[in-house]
């Protein structure tokens, strides 16, 4: 007879914490809710908004940038 579901996902929890891990439980924004999408949107313009106000953002990315890709800066 196989092993009934709530024995095997036991099993699985307790390897999981032998192995030095812990159950963690996140809560993350329903993207079928009504209105997610204008929400996002709004969000989103508010800070392309502010970055594109922010010259020194522009700078700061640009050196990160050429850091990252070994370039030197212009």
């Amino acid at each position: 007879m196989p092993t009934p579901v709530k024995q095997r996902v036991q099993k699985r929890r307790d390897a999981l914490r032998a192995a030095g891990l812990r159950p963690v439980q996140i809560w993350v924004p329903d993207t079928r809710r009504p209105g997610f999408v204008e929400e996002c949107r709004r969000q989103a313009l508010i800070v392309a908004a502010a970055d594109a106000a922010d010259d020194d953002l522009a700078i700061f990315l640009d050196a990160a940038l050429a850091d990252l890709t070994g370039e030197d800066e212009a």
